[in-house]
């Protein structure tokens, strides 16, 4: 009886610390499909991604290496944006985990 309560116990109080993290974030259940003109756009940012990736950079100076990396963040960043999704978290996961578990 006790290892029951400890457990649920402990349970509980993993689901409130980690479930403050997930509901601070804005990322919505179902996410709007890509338009075309936003699919367009992912394929011409996917296209410069591999430009760049082919790019001999050995005879750039840091600078150009540098403004490289903040274009390549930025693009990485908008193709995360264009494609929406949901994210799960590892210690949402492992909680789910436990959950199931426990419940079947």
């Amino acid at each position: 009886m006790k290892k029951i309560r400890l457990t649920l116990t402990t349970m509980l109080l993993l689901f409130v610390l980690f479930t403050g993290s997930a509901s601070a974030s804005n990322v919505t259940a179902t996410a709007p499909a890509p338009t075309a003109a936003e699919t367009a756009e992912a394929n011409t940012l996917l296209a410069r991604l591999a430009e760049i990736d082919a790019l001999d950079k050995t005879d750039m100076s840091s600078s150009e290496k540098k403004e490289l990396r903040k274009e390549v963040k930025a693009t990485k960043s908008r193709l995360r944006a264009i494609g929406g999704g949901v994210y799960v978290s590892v210690g949402a996961l492992i909680i789910i985990l436990l959950l199931l578990i426990i419940l079947l």
